[in-house]
């Protein structure tokens, strides 16, 4: 039965510790959310917000969705897991030109640990200089109570430990927790916004702005996206492999087909983070410059829902996949693992062409992987901008959220089938994570 998967997490001490542990976090998380900076003026704060969302909420809204709330109320965790998550692009982009990174890469753990220190150090650094700029824009705003150096000063400092704290929760979630934590983190924000959304879509039948048919399309049309997100999340294309029969002693090994599964959508969450992050940054410097005619059009042709917007966040997402995908999979490592192992695609021949088949076929998938990731990022934008469509979640939120729970109940399952229980699917089945 289903149910019994369900159950069975009752039996496994170490799976009820682990996922105890994380949800204590992210409470942690959340109450952290709750926390003021110093020095705030929140009346004038919510004001400015309340004016934000009103002239449509672009970017800030945006910003609020990955810190999870936390910037509307300008709290200690006010910069979110975004530094994090830049620093990470950073890191990332320099492995591939820098040789004594991309040498760290190939050293395996104890390699990738270093790549993580540095990644850390990058955290806090992006998260001075983004604390520094946030201050002085809340100057110039006039939501400050005491303007000058201590204000700024106090600023940073309680910011920049905000976001390293949220680092280190997202760290212990992975370790001792169940998921990915920095993900769960970014999730848990997301889905603290559903009460309000529910609240907002009553309030609209209520006031007669919405009849019952729409909510109900609304919600067809929602459950739908999420359907689809699924499928494409777990859809694979499997390429045959054949393996030659060896002879070792008086052993026969080898003789049997299997097949090398490829995600449609191997960058998964991924392009979309790193896409919003790129093109928030610009966007938020210059919004700390109100009333400069050239500051003002550059914001509205960059407002999330515009057209330049959805060009320039298309052609992030659609890099960023081929990007991810080439510095997650090698084509040429697989196809020498698969010649050493006595491994061959039918037809093709092992060594070079086996790599660039598998090469010409992951540029393809890619391809689809990033039109369907695009689509589901920028149509709900769309929906909300052209058609005045009360959809609360972005494509982005609704991505990460359906991927995230995808990759956590996996690995639930997983700790379930180690020890020989049911899963949370009929049959025996397998709920396949998006790895």
């Amino acid at each position: 039965m289903a149910s019994s998967g369900f159950q069975n997490i009752l039996k496994l001490p170490e799976l009820k510790r682990r996922i105890f542990v994380t949800l204590m976090l992210l409470f942690v998380y959340r109450v952290g959310v709750h926390v003021p900076t110093p020095g705030i003026n929140a009346d004038e704060l919510a004001k400015l917000f309340s004016n934000f969302s009103k002239s449509g909420g672009g970017i800030v809204d945006m910003f609020n969705m990955f810190s999870g709330g936390a910037l509307e109320r300008l709290s200690v965790f006010a910069l979110g897991i975004m530094p994090y998550i830049s620093a990470s692009i950073i890191l990332q982009l320099m492995t591939v030109v820098v040789p004594f990174l991309e040498q760290l890469k190939k050293e395996g753990e104890q390699g990738q640990k270093k790549i993580t220190q540095y990644t850390r150090y990058g955290t806090v650094v992006l998260s001075i200089i983004q604390g520094f700029g946030i201050s002085v824009g809340l100057e110039a705003m006039k939501v400050v109570q005491v303007p000058g150096w201590p204000f700024r000063i106090m600023t940073v400092l309680t910011l920049t430990a905000g976001t390293a704290f949220i680092m280190w929760l997202g760290e212990q979630i992975t370790e001792r927790g169940i998921g990915n934590g920095i993900s769960l983190i970014i999730f848990a924000g997301i889905v603290a916004r559903m009460p309000n959304a529910i609240l907002s879509t009553v309030r609209l039948m209520i006031d007669g702005t919405m009849g019952i048919f729409a909510v109900i399309l609304l919600l067809a049309f929602m459950i739908s996206i999420i359907a689809f997100i699924i499928f494409m999340e777990q859809a694979q294309r499997r390429i045959p492999v054949e393996y030659a029969k060896r002879v070792v002693g008086r052993k026969v090994y080898g003789g049997q087909s299997s097949h090398l599964p490829l995600k449609i959508n191997i960058a998964g969450v991924i392009p979309p983070i790193f896409a919003s992050s790129i093109i928030m940054f610009p966007t938020t410097v210059v919004s700390f410059f109100p009333g400069i005619p050239i500051m003002e059009t550059i914001k509205e042709l960059m407002r999330p829902g515009s057209t330049l917007y959805e060009l320039i966040f298309i052609g992030f997402i659609i890099f960023f996949c081929y990007f991810y995908t080439a510095i997650t999979f090698n084509p040429t490592e697989v196809a020498e693992n698969l010649k050493k192992n006595g491994g061959f695609i039918p037809g093709i021949r092992p060594g070079k062409r086996t790599a660039d088949f598998i090469d010409k076929v992951l540029t393809r998938l890619t391809l689809v992987g990033a039109i369907y990731v695009s689509a589901i990022c920028v149509l709900p934008s769309i929906l909300i901008t052209k058609a005045n469509v009360p959809f609360y979640f972005g494509g982005t939120a609704l991505l990460i959220v359906v991927g995230v729970a995808i990759d956590t109940v996996a690995q639930m399952e997983s700790h379930l089938h180690v020890r020989n229980y049911e899963g949370f699917l009929k049959g025996g089945q397998r709920f396949k994570g998006r790895r």
